[in-house]
């Protein structure tokens, strides 16, 4: 079962796709902010256990592929990330103190979409188990035709 990852008892594969954007999509992340942005998201994951698989920081968006413990919502994810960032990146760089008050640099909304195998893959996979398995018709577990 290769990219799967197991915890003490947990066998997952959970992936994300995130976007999100900076405050009216101002182009502030470039130079310097890009660069701590890009360690900071980089951090947070490492400290959460969620591995950063792909990622790309644009201007004036951020794109995030990650492999995440099911024990994380998509939420509680976009949460962790969207204000820890914000909340380093406000206090290292005063041109966005200055362009953003209230503290807010990020906007929002976000977009998030689950990666994964599509459902053909298993609903095959659970046909070939219940064939191997089940013999008996009268203990088959429903199944949409």
């Amino acid at each position: 079962m290769e990219k799967y990852r197991k915890s003490a008892h947990t066998t997952y594969r959970c992936e994300f796709h995130f976007v999100w954007t900076p405050k009216y999509r101002f182009k502030v992340l470039v130079g310097s902010v890009k660069i701590r942005l890009k360690e900071v998201l980089y951090n947070l994951c490492n400290w959460n256990e969620i591995i950063l698989i792909e990622g790309s920081i644009c201007d004036d968006h951020v794109h995030l592929y990650l492999s995440v413990p099911p024990k994380f919502s998509a939420s509680y994810v976009m949460k962790l990330l969207k204000g820890k960032s914000a909340e380093i990146l406000m206090r290292e760089f005063s041109q966005l103190r200055k362009q953003y008050w209230g503290m807010h640099l990020w906007a929002r909304g976000y977009f998030v979409s689950t990666i994964g195998v599509d459902k053909e893959v298993i609903r095959r996979y659970i046909i070939e188990q219940d064939k191997a398995r089940i013999k008996d018709e009268q203990l088959r577990v429903w199944r949409d035709s």
